[in-house]
This record gives structure tokens, C-alpha cells and sequence, in this order.
């Protein structure tokens, strides 16, 4: 029975169980179900799977043997955190001991006040920290408050804010932000403060829409905030305003966009293109056993194709572009990437901003049933989990991006003079029309003194840098 555990199975297809029998589940006890789910998910799906040592197929000869090794490990979180190889490759696998809230997460609901802002370290520091504010939500308690976009806060109820307290003190429910000036680059209290309570509030990535008129070019903008299946009307409708109004030329705003969905991904750039329906957008690539699995089973299911419908199947509004300027900040990650990527072998891309996060893996979440669905499942308990389990290359076998997709052209933000989203005076839209309007030829980018990127508030909710697919 050496190698009892590459059982399971994988969606609907997989369903093998090597030189061990059903009755393996028999031999669970019941206070091991949870830790059972959790060995047998990441043993099988896991990316890293062959590099964690208690994983490996062959590391126990029965069911018996897991289960001791299982029984050290009173707390879920712990076994599923130590099955995860380091954090300097694997940053992002995550469990929740309730999949009601990690649904939640993915779809663009959580508990926010509506203030999005960035952490970056303060001018010559190691450990002290500023927040910007980024954007405020609609319908939010932020909204109904004195604090906009381009706000600093340098400390959360009286405490000032650094690398090792920020998540603490920014998790709280409610709280109340100490605001500064920003004076040249130093941070300066002033006296301000607002008090935020945490709601639960859905998000629509798709934030603002607009159109500029540039000589003879018509110039679309979409801000673009998460990659959320439950929103992929509302962004085809942006598409079909913008297809509208006969735009010549498209600035897809991904400054703040941490990710979502590779399937909603692919629809994006199936919506900024439309001459490539059919033909390769991204390839997944999974751990190494089931790739040798799928080689003779279905492998095209590892395949995101240009579409010409959204997910509901309505048809997609597409603009037919040959060229896309997409604006990104240290924040732009995994799904935001994906479509960076994805598109470059088949039209150009020109990329204004800060390089991006770095992040070519996707998750899949998993949940204790027979076929790790929702379906069936185990009703003892609503522990779910989001490991990584897959990298994505482009039509050109490209994906080696973990350091980040560099700019074309390099334009930080100024914390000093953020500007209006939407507006044509903001400092990077004006920049990028400008760019347009001078066919790529300028120079002139911006010279701020660089502050250190540490975190924002969608890294505060790991799930919300995911780019995940859906479990079918």
C-alpha cells in the first residue's frame, strides 16, 4: 500500500485509487476528518506537491500511519500551513474554516469601510509606514465621511502604524485613522482624524468610465478593480458604452487591481480584442502527476481560449484592438498580469506605471467532499481551502514573471497630487494621453522620490491577490 494516497479526484475525471480500496475512508476517525481532507487536497493538487516531504505518495503505507502523523496537529491551519513549502515561493495558499466567507472574498464581498489605500515605508525607514488613500467605495461608511482619495494617515487610533502592527491594528472592525500632510515626502500629522466602521459591501470592479477626444484620436478609459465573476456584465456593459461611442484608442486603469478570476481574465481580453475568438489566451500549468494524467485525458481543459461570451453566455461587447495601454502600480498582480501577458503575443501592449507584483500562480478552492466540490460535502464542519495549484504561461510559452512585468514607461504616483480618477487632469491619465497623442514618443516621466512598497488593504484579505479558477 505504499503509494495509497494519489487517490481522489480531480473535478469528475479523476477518480483512481492506487493499491488501496474505498474502505481506506473507513479507517478515518471523525476527529481526523478535517486534517484527512486537507492531507489528501494538497497531496493531490498542490503545485509544490513533490517538493514538501509529507506529502510525498509514498510517505505513509496506510491510512493508519497518516492518520498518527495527522493527530500532531490539533489546529487545521497548522497542518495546512505545514504542508506549504516557504513563504518566499508559496505566498499565497490560504484556508478558512468557513467557505461561506471565502466565497464571499472571491466574489468581491467582504467586511470594508470602503477606504482602499497602499502602505509604503516612510522616507528612509525600515519599519515606520504611511497609508495613502487609493479610492473610496460607493455605499461604503467612508463614503459618508470627510476622507477622498489622496488623504495620508500615519497612525490607527493614536497608534503610529509600522511594518509589524499595521495588519493588527487595520484588521479591527472599527477604528479611527490619524491623518498627516504630505509635506515633500515627509509625513506630518495634522491634527485630523476619521473614525470607519467595517460593513459587508460588495464591490464593482468596474469603478470609472470615461472617454477623452485627443485631435482626431477618442480615447476610452475603464478603471478596473478585481477580476469578480458576479460583475462580468456590468464590465461588458463599460465595453459596449465604450464600443459606442467609436473609440480609437483604450487606457484599461489596473493600478489597484490585485487580481480574480482567470476565466473573467480571459473575457477581459476577449473584450479588448475580438479578432483572436478560439485561439490561445493563457495555458495552466499543473504539479507534475496530473499533468502526466491529463497528457492522455483531456489536456485542452488546461486551455483559456478568447471568447466571444461572458459567463452567463451573453455575447461579448469586443473593440477589436491592436493596441491597449494599460496603467500599473506594485498592487497590479495575478489576474491584472495574466492579462498583460496573455495579450502580448497577439497585439501591443504599453504598459505605464510601476513594475507589478509578480504573480503568475492560480488557486482553486477545495472543499471537504468525495470529489473536493461543493457538493456532498462533509456537513461536520465549513472548513475550506484555497491552495495553489497551478502557473499560467502565454501563447508564447512566456510566464516567468515572478519579479514583476517591467513598465514601458516608468511614472510613479504623487502622493502629493493624486488627482481625480476619471479625470483628464489626473497626473498618469494625462501622461499616457499624452503619449497617445505623441505616438509613444515621450519622455518626460515624472522623477518622485521612490517610497518603498509594503503592502494595501486588498493584501490585508489574502484572498482578495488571488487568481484563482472556479471548481467545476
Amino acid at each position: 500500500m505504499k503509494k495509497f494516497i494519489l487517490i481522489s479526484l480531480f473535478f469528475s475525471l479523476f477518480i483512481s485509487t492506487i493499491s488501496c480500496e474505498k474502505q481506506d475512508d473507513l479507517e478515518v476517525p471523525d476527529d481526523l476528518r478535517i486534517n484527512d481532507f486537507i492531507w489528501k487536497g494538497m497531496n493531490l493538487y498542490y503545485l509544490w506537491q513533490k517538493d514538501v516531504t509529507n506529502l510525498a505518495d509514498d510517505r505513509f503505507e496506510n491510512q493508519n500511519q497518516l492518520n498518527s502523523f495527522l493527530r500532531d496537529y490539533s489546529n487545521p491551519t497548522s497542518l495546512f500551513n505545514s504542508l506549504r513549502t516557504n513563504n518566499s515561493i508559496d505566498r499565497f495558499s490560504v484556508i478558512y474554516s468557513d467557505y461561506s466567507v471565502l466565497e464571499g472574498v472571491l466574489s468581491g464581498n467582504t467586511l470594508n469601510n470602503g477606504v482602499d489605500y497602499g502602505l509604503r515605508y516612510k522616507s528612509g525607514s525600515t519599519t515606520d509606514i504611511f497609508g495613502w488613500v487609493r479610492y473610496i467605495l460607493p455605499n461604503s461608511d467612508a463614503s459618508t465621511k470627510n476622507i477622498q482619495r489622496g488623504d495620508i494617515f500615519y497612525a490607527v487610533n493614536g497608534t503610529a502604524l509600522t511594518a509589524s502592527n499595521y495588519q493588527s491594528l487595520l484588521s479591527q472592525t472599527s477604528y479611527t485613522l490619524n491623518l498627516a500632510d504630505f509635506d515633500n515626502g515627509n509625513i506630518t500629522p495634522n491634527g485630523e482624524s476619521v473614525t470607519l466602521t467595517k460593513t459587508s459591501l460588495s464591490e464593482n470592479p468596474v469603478y470609472n468610465t470615461t472617454t477623452f477626444t485627443q485631435g482626431d484620436k477618442k480615447i476610452g478609459y475603464l478603471m478596473y478593480n478585481g477580476f469578480y465573476p458576479s460583475y462580468e456584465s456590468q464590465l461588458n456593459d463599460a465595453f459596449a458604452n465604450l464600443k459606442n461611442q467609436n473609440i480609437t484608442d483604450l487606457i484599461l486603469d489596473l493600478r489597484y487591481n490585485s487580481g480574480g478570476s482567470i476565466a473573467t481574465a480571459t473575457r477581459l481580453a476577449s473584450m479588448i480584442t475580438g479578432q483572436f475568438t478560439g485561439q490561445l489566451f493563457a495555458k495552466q500549468q499543473w504539479n507534475e502527476k496530473l499533468e502526466n494524467y491529463w497528457a492522455n485525458n483531456n489536456p485542452s481543459q488546461f486551455e483559456n481560449n478568447f471568447t466571444n461570451t461572458i459567463g452567463n453566455g451573453t455575447a461579448i461587447n469586443k473593440l477589436n484592438l491592436s493596441k491597449i495601454y494599460i496603467l500599473t502600480s506594485r498592487s497590479t498582480a495575478s489576474a491584472s498580469e495574466l492579462v498583460i501577458n496573455g495579450l502580448k503575443p497577439y497585439i501591443e501592449v504599453v504598459q505605464i506605471g510601476d513594475k507589478t507584483t509578480g504573480k503568475n500562480v492560480g488557486s482553486v478552492t477545495l472543499y471537504d467532499s468525495p470529489n473536493f466540490k461543493k457538493e456532498n460535502l462533509n456537513p461536520n464542519h465549513k472548513y475550506a481551502m484555497q491552495p495553489l495549484v497551478l502557473k499560467t504561461i502565454n501563447a508564447a510559452g512566456f510566464g516567468d514573471y515572478q519579479t514583476g512585468l517591467l513598465a514601458n514607461f516608468e511614472f510613479l504616483e504623487d502622493y502629493g497630487n493624486l488627482g481625480i480618477i476619471g479625470n483628464q487632469s489626473e497626473p498618469m491619465i494625462n501622461y499616457t494621453l499624452n503619449l497617445i497623442s505623441n505616438g509613444n514618443r515621450i519622455s518626460n516621466q515624472n522623477n518622485l522620490k521612490k517610497f518603498k512598497h509594503l503592502s494595501d488593504a486588498k493584501e490585508l484579505e489574502p484572498l482578495r491577490s488571488e487568481m484563482y479558477i472556479e471548481n467545476k
